[in-house]
């Protein structure tokens, strides 16, 4: 899978409008602040394809980017304090209302903070995508903040309190200086291939 083939393709406003599934789908879901736009450009090699903002919670959309042939969708990011009820309700029907269709997802990507445990909102997060059976993996970012061996020490850390696996994907990475960044690039194209 080629990640430089990369190209924004639409937004959408609510879940209503979303079009018909034509390709396989790789999500990414997280909290306003985790970084997804930031570690989005990382993943294909751009500067600014998707939109970093010095607000968080300036995605209030789903951004379709077409990627080699699949579909990348940015969710908007959940847990901002600083807009109204309104906005985090339609925040929360776009994501619900996403996961809700029956959408060819081959991986949701959640994002959470490496420094931070998991928020209530995270492990929600979680749980939704293990009740559906989808199939996904964590990218811990923000992870050049701690050294290499808390790094996998707070992995081990975050994986248990996400109540998750040995073996369930988790990845440290950082947008900034690169770290895990090509193992979550083959965690997402093995399972593109894969459906």
């Amino acid at each position: 899978m080629n990640f430089h083939k990369a190209q924004f393709e639409a937004a959408y406003g609510t879940s209503q409008q979303l079009p018909r599934p034509t390709s396989p789908e790789v999500a990414f879901v997280g909290r306003s602040n985790v970084g997804k736009s930031s570690l989005l450009n990382k993943l294909l090699y751009r500067k600014s394809l998707a939109k970093v903002s010095a607000t968080p919670g300036k995605t209030a959309t789903i951004n379709f980017y077409d990627v080699d042939g699949a579909h990348f969708v940015d969710l908007p990011g959940y847990g901002y304090a600083k807009v109204s009820k309104t906005e985090r309700a339609r925040w929360g029907e776009l994501i619900e209302g996403y996961f809700d269709q029956d959408r060819p997802l081959a991986l949701v990507v959640a994002l959470i903070d490496i420094r931070h445990d998991p928020s209530e909102l995270d492990c929600a997060m979680i749980e939704l995508l293990q009740e559906r059976n989808l199939p996904f993996a964590v990218a811990l970012t923000k992870a050049d903040k701690l050294s290499k061996q808390q790094a996998m020490r707070q992995t081990t850390l975050e994986k248990n309190a996400l109540g998750l696996s040995a073996d369930a994907p988790a990845v440290a990475t950082s947008a900034e200086k690169g770290i895990g960044i090509d193992d979550l690039r083959r965690l997402i194209a093995s399972a593109i291939s894969a459906g």
